[in-house]
């Protein structure tokens, strides 16, 4: 049975690295987001707007636990959801934990140019942009840290870089 979780920060990769590493494993892939938005047929932010933060999270543990039961599956988390609850501890119990590790600066280039799609970077400048992520991150590191795999996302920008990251995450994880 394959249950693992890709966990990290916006733009290391999580669904580019999940879909292909799913094909390759021959399993379906989850985006928790997208899972969420399927099931209650509203966008993350809008979720986050009508319930607020704590509400929000609330369901978002509770739409972890129950991908969490799914059996031969790559789920990717949002870059919050290891941070709340005993999501972490809960995500080690059950599955495989693999951090997708990049650099602050491989970050902020992937963000940059998707600003328009993610609501919570629009508008921001180029510095604010940069320091909202080292921000984040030093927040959030520790959490993703208690995964029990860290993995390099930062070459996940071709077929043939992303080819290799599947052989290596396979490696990594003796499958």
């Amino acid at each position: 049975m394959i249950r693992i979780f890709l966990t990290g920060y916006m733009g290391a990769g999580k669904t580019t690295l999940g879909k292909a590493f799913a094909r390759e494993m021959k399993v379906p892939f989850i985006d928790l987001d997208w899972y969420i938005e399927e099931r209650f047929h509203k966008s993350i932010r809008e979720l986050f707007a009508e319930r607020g933060e704590a509400s929000f999270r609330e369901l978002e543990r509770n739409m972890l636990h129950e991908v969490g039961e799914f059996e031969d599956v790559i789920i990717s988390t949002g870059g919050g959801t290891p941070c709340f609850f005993d999501n972490m501890e809960y995500m080690n119990v059950h599955g495989q934990t693999v951090f997708l590790d990049v650099h602050p600066d491989i970050l902020f280039r992937r963000l940059r140019v998707a600003k328009q799609q993610r609501p919570i970077l629009q508008g921001k400048t180029d510095d604010e942009l940069r320091a909202f992520i080292v921000e984040a991150l030093d927040k959030r590191v520790p959490f993703y840290s208690q995964a029990r795999y860290r993995f390099d996302g930062g070459h996940l920008e071709s077929r043939g870089q992303i080819a290799e990251s599947v052989r290596q995450l396979r490696a990594l994880l003796g499958l």
